[in-house]
């Protein structure tokens, strides 16, 4: 195992549909924002929206990215994204095998203009 040392993330975001999962999912990958992007789901999401108590058929992403390039995946999410308020949240990866972390690196955009 190899420490990230904070240089990638796994980004989580709820989506309405498969289509929109696969989608977005591609959409992040072409542009190099992500170097892998898995579909979970459906998923069983309750929640409390506007005072109410609320429940929704959702896909989940996991995208696998550097952390320098969570600003525009965020963009390129809510230009696709549906909701008022989309689930975005990057958690920090600690450590990996170096070899996927290295690939990792070598699949996302080197920086924000690539």
């Amino acid at each position: 195992m190899r420490s990230a040392r904070g240089a990638f993330v796994q980004v989580l975001v709820a989506v309405p549909s498969a289509r929109l999962a696969a989608r977005l999912s591609r959409s992040l990958l072409q542009q190099r924002l992500c170097a892998c992007a898995q579909t979970l789901g459906p998923v069983t999401s309750r929640y409390r929206w506007r005072g109410r108590l609320e429940q929704a058929r959702e896909w989940l992403l996991l995208l696998k990215t550097r952390r320098v390039l969570l600003a525009a995946v965020e963009r390129e999410i809510r230009r696709q994204h549906p909701y008022e308020v989309p689930e975005i949240l990057a958690l920090p990866v600690q450590s990996g095998s170096a070899p996927y972390l290295e690939w990792l690196q070598r699949e996302c955009a080197s920086d924000t203009g690539t």
